[in-house]
């Protein structure tokens, strides 16, 4: 939704107002839009470029060196009126003509055509074309219908380009017309826009569909399939957009990867390291690439990727600079011939190899309580998540997996290795803390290497080996952590587990008793934190907000130990009656 704005009505009006405020020795307003503060320079063809409001940095965000002298704006998602095309082409005129470009639209066409009639019979020399990229809204054949979506930037830019090195009305017309006719778009929307002051979006999609073609502001697109991978996302926008080729292309080619608005730049960056490779693939010469937010819809969840393919003419065109409060443009540097190898880590613990049956026994039994842990982590990912975000991040259950899944495969690679149990279980621990990273890695890392230093290199864990290794591992955690019971933190459910076991094998208990009494402990210890106000970590500051809830930390940890027993044979225990 719209969460910023007065009566919505005004939305455009104060937006507009507040832009050229923000960029108040670049941008001015006029009737009917933006310009230019300095105006067109004289004897130079005006570029004007506009539509509906509501896709920044199109098009206002656009005015400015190199690329348009003015924009034409109406109301969000809605043509301009003839009388705003008139003014700001007036506003925007130095004697050489003006070029006017826009997404074909019925009512941008009907607008801007109306304005340039009228602006013809006064005298003023007027050139219009409409950008045609969207290969989702017509075949091939009929290409002069097709939509105008991200391909709007990429044809404003060069004419911008050929306008401002000097060329007259006619030039900038060719060489922008070409552009478009080399250019193909293709997008997707994972969800609608929402209005300013609406409580619904103009559309929607089903929970974990995407939509393949939709234009802009959600126009109609070619069906609905399950939401892919980003790698499968990748592949179907490149096979779009390369399918018309032109025969003449020689590789070179202008490519925008855009976000609609609510599909942000860590995401798009994901995407492009798949499309990059697929169009490296595909014998593309990337110029200048783009990835980012350029032809936006308010708040669509979206992406759409765009190729021009470039010349002799247009290629310069394309890297010629520009300069807007929503675009930057030149610079461009080619990737060089030769880059640095990649430096391999230095941080892997040495591998000791088993030296008996026993020894590789132990290494094997290291690995498959992992992926007991594994697997419970994996089930308990939305819970432990959800119990984080109460007054932390959320991302605890996130964590926990990316640590066990990186604990598991270096354990497995360290038993193919023929590594020993303390080898295998310190590169996961190594593993674990590099991927999970966070408060909770970090713990998670030190403690299992604690661990780790305890376990025998070729023979069976004894209970006293073991009451030495958690103890250690406990130690470790609250020496690097700084927790101590009550913080609300897994030492509240660690260091009742450690006390439980060492008590137990003191007393004599069997292995399997002491573990017992050892998951016992940790669960009554975790089950306390819900009484508890966070102290430490990032829950510290909504300490209070946290009451009522376990701690999310502790209640892993409460789930590998019960996993752990398992994989040893020992019976869950009972839940024991906790006097008040």
């Amino acid at each position: 939704m719209t969460y910023v704005h007065n009566r919505p009505e005004d939305f455009v009006a104060e937006a507009l107002r507040g832009l050229v405020k923000a960029h108040p020795g670049r941008l001015r307003s006029v009737p009917g839009g933006i310009a230019r503060v300095e105006g067109t320079r004289p004897g130079k063809v005006a570029v004007v470029v506009g539509g509906g409001s509501g896709h920044y940095p199109a098009f206002a965000g656009l005015v400015g060196d190199g690329l348009a002298d003015a924009a034409v704006c109406g109301d969000i998602f809605t043509s301009p009126s003839t009388r705003q095309v008139i003014d700001v082409c007036r506003a925007a005129d130095a004697g050489a003509g003006v070029f006017v470009t826009f997404g074909n639209y019925a009512g941008d066409v009907l607008n801007f055509g109306a304005a340039a009639s009228r602006l013809r019979a006064q005298g003023t020399d007027v050139t219009i074309l409409l950008v045609t990229d969207d290969v989702a809204s017509a075949p091939a054949e009929r290409a002069a219908e097709r939509r105008g979506v991200a391909g709007d930037l990429v044809v404003f830019k060069f004419a911008g380009a050929a306008a401002e090195e000097g060329a007259d009305l006619a030039e900038v017309n060719r060489l922008a017309a070409r552009a478009n006719e080399r250019t193909q778009s293709f997008g997707v929307a994972f969800g609608g826009c929402t209005l300013p002051g609406h409580d619904h979006p103009l559309f929607s999609l089903e929970p974990g569909e995407v939509g393949w073609g939709l234009g802009i502001h959600g126009e109609p697109g070619i069906g609905e399939e399950p939401l892919p991978t980003a790698a499968a996302l990748a592949a179907e926008l490149v096979d779009r957009v390369l399918a018309e080729r032109p025969a003449d292309a020689d590789g070179r080619a202008a490519v925008l990867l855009n976000g609609l608005g609510n599909v942000k730049y860590e995401e798009l960056f994901v995407l492009w390291d798949s499309v990059h490779d697929l169009l490296l693939e595909r014998g593309v010469r990337l110029v200048a690439p783009l990835v980012g937010e350029y032809v936006t819809s308010l708040d669509m969840a979206g992406c759409s990727l765009t190729v021009t393919w470039l010349d002799d003419e247009l290629e310069p065109l394309w890297l010629a600079p520009a300069d807007t409060p929503g675009f930057q443009h030149g610079g461009w540097r080619p990737a060089p011939r030769t880059v640095p190898a990649e430096l391999a880590s230095d941080a892997e613990t040495e591998l000791v190899p088993a030296a008996t049956a026993e020894g590789a026994a132990a290494a094997r039994m290291v690995t498959r309580l992992l992926r007991r842990a594994q697997a419970a982590l994996h089930d308990a990912e939305q819970m432990l998540g959800d119990l984080d975000a109460v007054a932390a991040d959320g991302d605890h259950g996130r964590g926990m997996r990316r640590g066990i899944d990186a604990a598991v495969d270096a354990a497995d690679a360290a038993v193919d290795a023929g590594g020993d149990a303390p080898s295998v279980l310190r590169r996961a621990a190594d593993a674990w803390a590099d991927r999970a990273g966070g408060t909770s890695g970090a713990l998670w890392g030190v403690g299992l290497l604690a661990l780790a230093d305890a376990l025998p290199a070729d023979a069976p864990v004894t209970l006293g080996q073991l009451v030495a290794g958690v103890t250690a591992a406990r130690d470790q955690i609250q020496e690097v952590g700084g927790a101590q019971v009550g913080d609300k933190t897994l030492v509240d459910a660690l260091h009742p587990a450690v006390e439980a076991l060492a008590g137990s094998a003191a007393q004599g208990a069997t292995p399997a008793e002491a573990w017992q009494a050892t998951v016992l402990a940790a669960r009554e210890g975790a089950a306390s934190t819900e009484h508890i106000a966070a102290r430490r970590g990032r829950a510290r500051v909504l300490g209070d907000k946290s009451l009522g809830v376990p701690d999310p930390g502790a209640t892993s940890l409460v789930l590998i130990l019960g996993e752990a027993g398992a994989e040893l044979g020992v019976p869950a225990p009972a839940n024991r009656k906790v006097e008040s």
